[in-house]
């Protein structure tokens, strides 16, 4: 399974973390489990460190129009995307921008910082 996520309900945290290659389908699995979790509006990380990107643009720009529409049904919540490797950065770039809304969105470098920074948004942001 190329994406596995913990969802803490106490914290409102959703933790993902990506391995191998990673491809539409496996990120459209997980935007449906914290769908589905009731999730959309907790803080979430994104890790893909361990994973080789397997999007292309096309992907991308499906993924920023499912996030469009769930912005237009639900209150998302922040999003720290850790992308380590320069194609999985400008791969999440091109997601920021693609789902650019109302909610905060950043990519880091390194996981601690990531957790640093959603840390800093109330658990029911």
């Amino acid at each position: 399974m190329p994406v596995q996520w913990t969802i803490s309900k106490p914290h409102q945290l959703v933790i993902a973390v990506a391995r191998d290659e990673l491809r539409l389908a496996d990120v459209e699995e997980y935007l449906d489990g914290v769908t589905v979790a009731d999730a959309l509006p907790y803080r979430k990380i994104f890790d893909t460190t361990n994973a080789s990107m397997m999007l292309s643009d096309a992907d991308m720009m499906a993924l920023g129009a499912r996030i469009r529409a769930y912005m237009k049904i639900a209150k998302l919540g922040p999003l720290a995307i850790v992308a380590v490797t320069d194609r999985a950065y400008q791969q999440a770039r091109l997601f920021e921008t693609l789902a650019e809304g109302n909610r905060p969105v950043k990519i880091f470098r390194e996981l601690h910082k990531a957790r640093e920074w959603l840390d800093r948004f109330d658990s029911g942001s």
